[in-house]
């Protein structure tokens, strides 16, 4: 049997920020990109940054207030409680993963969904600011709705801890992720780090 490997949209973004510094990252300009990059590549542990974890203990928010059990004094509390009314009554933290052919590999593509609800593939982000169309570059819309075909449409959920903007993509605007992993893989081939990917990357 021949091997498969992992693909992520967490994986792409990292390229990608390398390539060009995606605007809808929250980075700063001192970092060294491709070194985190390589970080990601080798799949070691990276460090957590205060967006990262401000991200983490907003999104376990709104998991609590969808359970029930939310802390009404929470700085984030009435933001947290307009996203799990959104996304209240979905699955959430959805895996999904599905076998795609691109030259000549056998990837696996994977995702884990904030929430899945009727047709729509939810994503809460935790931001400092906001700007429309911020995630229209995005990997993420693009690899979630490859990974979910019954999903017509993608909603960024973001969130600075008081408001709550939605930034929502349908399928039919939608392109392929395909070439973007296409691109991927060619760059990794000239930049000889194909058989690096292929060994930290293999599919169990």
């Amino acid at each position: 049997m021949e091997d498969r490997y992992l693909m992520t949209h967490s994986l792409l973004s990292s390229w990608l920020y390398t390539m060009k510094e995606n605007p809808y990252e929250d980075a700063t300009s001192d970092r060294d990109s491709f070194a985190e990059f390589l970080q990601v590549l080798r799949r070691e542990p990276t460090p957590t940054t205060e967006a990262m974890w401000n991200g983490i203990v907003f999104e376990d928010l709104v998991t609590d207030i969808v359970n029930g059990h939310g802390n009404q004094k929470d700085r984030w509390y009435d933001a947290a409680t307009k996203v799990a009314h959104i996304v209240g009554g979905g699955v959430l933290q959805f895996r999904a993963k599905k076998e795609i052919p691109v030259n000549g590999l056998t990837l696996v593509l994977y995702g884990r969904f904030d929430c899945l609800k009727a047709g729509e593939i939810y994503d809460i982000k935790f931001s400092k600011s906001y700007d429309r169309g911020k995630y229209f570059s995005s990997t993420q819309h693009p690899t979630y709705l490859e990974l979910m075909p019954e999903a017509s449409r993608f909603t960024y959920l973001v969130s600075n801890g008081t408001d709550v903007w939605k930034e929502t993509y349908y399928r039919e605007e939608t392109p392929s992720i395909c070439p973007i992993i296409s691109d991927f893989l060619d760059w990794l081939s000239k930049m000889n780090l194909l058989d690096l990917y292929k060994q930290k990357w293999v599919a169990k």
